[in-house]
């Protein structure tokens, strides 16, 4: 049975697979090098020893599409058939793949693939991988690498409501590849540790440890203590799963109660945002700075940078949300098989909500019905940058001549993004709930300054950019307000004034308001 979550739960787990991705290819690059020094800039720049290319994902996130593509169906992952679906999609990646783990690989490869009546190849089973795991186990007399841990994440989401059915199942698909029962244990241990982001809000990964051995949990708590006073750097071992798991904790706990400047100035704040940590629970309104740092922490820990990231990016992910994200990091994310950001999001929400749509058909409808939405239509020029257009949705469905980059700010369909003639890097989803109460966006300052930042960086690159929702009446005169005041230094609310000239009917909801003062 799937509980019902809050907009907020929905944000997060929308932000797992999605954070897991962004520190995959924010890793990338950087794999197989040593530890950064702080003033090195960590960039999505792609690159790096298999030539990735700018926000491509790697095996870390291939592997774990193929876990959410099963599991966002609703499907049981302690199934036979949902792990043979899973093994199935794991081979079929592996045969053009860039990059698959070393231990993967060799599970892979040694998993015999007999051919049927008709003289076709069978897919293997997830009996067969986890067979081959054992024999690899006992050929090299150790199978803990972390290639079981990277890919875990969306287990979680798929056992938000059943803790015992979350480790069972973590345990099987680590075992599928990885024998060590070291590696099931830490992917029950991370997966119970998302699961408790998603649905309260806080990190504790420690709430694990009582469904351990009392010798597994002493092992476990001493690694934990010795990931908190250490940084990410002093766990050179990081393809060892135990060792990946420490540095990514130790990325998340050791940036978790940093503040700077520098992160307002670069439009990643979440104003008015506090850090408490207590007994190792960490609270979610350390804000979507924290979710930077702690990504760009575990790329400078060096070695196994995607996949210590992307451990890390399924964590903190699943306590801030999609909304915490930044767009800079969104618009380039892609990868196997054909996928961008907002895929990862579907995939994600369809999971926790057991492959169920919710009542207006999102996300899996094809387009989504604003038919009796009142100033759908409404369209007029941003009076700040008469290379903006600010609209309702219709826009989107009618683009303004030269248009060909869009900021959505409501929520669409399958088939309405990109849109026609836009490229997909250009559009730009924003999750923004047009509503008062505080806690339908809990990174209101950050999604509101992200928003107008996309706007800037589009038309810096020469783009004439659509910002749009539904009617134009609160969400787009908030960030067209905002996007207004940066260009020309007066005050959010005095930019609004002329953006009501234009749009007569735009009147921010309260929370919109009072954010706009803040950021102002």
């Amino acid at each position: 049975m799937t509980i019902r979550l809050s907009t907020a739960q929905l944000d997060r787990a929308a932000g797992v697979l999605l954070g897991a991705a962004c520190g995959d290819a924010l890793g990338a690059p950087y794999e197989f090098g040593p530890p950064l020094r702080p003033d090195i800039a960590v960039t999505m720049t792609g690159g790096g020893s298999f030539g990735w290319s700018p926000g491509e994902w790697t095996d870390d996130t291939a592997m774990a599409i193929a876990i959410a593509e099963a599991s966002a169906t609703g499907a049981d992952l302690r199934a036979d058939a949902a792990r043979d679906q899973i093994a199935a999609r794991w081979v079929e990646w592996a045969a053009n793949a860039k990059d698959v783990g070393a231990q993967t690989r060799a599970v892979l490869g040694q998993t015999s693939q007999p051919s049927g009546g008709s003289g076709t190849a069978v897919s293997p089973r997830a009996a067969d991988l986890a067979a081959s795991a054992i024999a690899h186990h006992r050929r090299k007399g150790r199978s803990g690498g972390n290639g079981s841990l990277m890919r875990t994440a969306p287990i979680a989401l798929a056992y938000l409501d059943d803790p015992d059915g979350l480790v069972h199942a973590a345990r099987e698909i680590s075992a599928m590849t990885h024998h060590d029962p070291a590696a099931g244990e830490a992917c029950a241990l991370w997966c119970l540790a998302i699961q408790h982001a998603v649905l309260e809000g806080t990190l504790d990964l420690r709430r694990g440890l009582e469904r351990l051995p009392e010798a597994r949990a002493r092992f476990w708590t001493a690694r934990l203590d010795d990931a908190e006073r250490s940084g990410p750097a002093d766990f050179p071992h990081n393809g060892w799963v135990v060792q990946a798991l420490q540095a990514a904790w130790s990325a998340i706990t050791t940036t978790a109660a940093q503040t700077s400047s520098a992160d307002r100035d670069a439009g990643f704040s979440n104003a008015g945002s506090s850090t408490a940590r207590s007994s190792n629970v960490v609270s979610s309104t350390a804000g979507s700075a924290h979710f930077r740092r702690a990504l760009e922490a575990a790329v400078r820990g060096g070695y196994d940078t995607d996949t210590v990231a992307a451990i890390a990016g399924g964590l903190v992910g699943g306590l801030y949300g999609a909304s915490a994200v930044p767009a800079q990091w969104r618009r380039p994310l892609h990868g196997w098989p054909g996928l961008r950001a907002r895929d990862l999001v579907r995939l994600g929400v369809m999971t926790a909500r057991g492959g169920q749509s919710d009542p207006a058909g999102g996300p899996m409808s094809a387009t989504l019905d604003y038919s009796a939405f009142r100033g759908s239509g409404a369209l007029a020029r941003d009076p700040h940058d008469a290379g903006v257009w600010l609209g309702g949705v219709d826009a989107l469905r009618n683009l303004p001549d030269g248009v060909n980059a869009v900021v959505s700010l409501c929520r669409l369909g399958l088939s309405e993004v990109p849109a026609p003639g836009v490229a997909a890097g250009d559009h730009v989803e924003v999750w923004l709930i047009d509503e008062a109460d505080p806690a339908k966006n809990p990174n209101l300052d950050f999604v509101l300054s992200d928003a107008a930042a996309a706007v800037a960086a589009l038309r810096a690159e020469g783009k004439t950019v659509l910002l749009h929702c539904v009617q134009a009446q609160s969400r787009t005169p908030a960030v067209a307000a905002l996007y207004g005041a940066r260009l020309t230094g007066r005050s959010p609310s005095e930019a609004l004034s002329d953006i009501v000239k234009v749009l007569p009917d735009a009147n921010p909801n309260a929370a919109f308001r009072a954010a706009l003062e803040r950021l102002g």
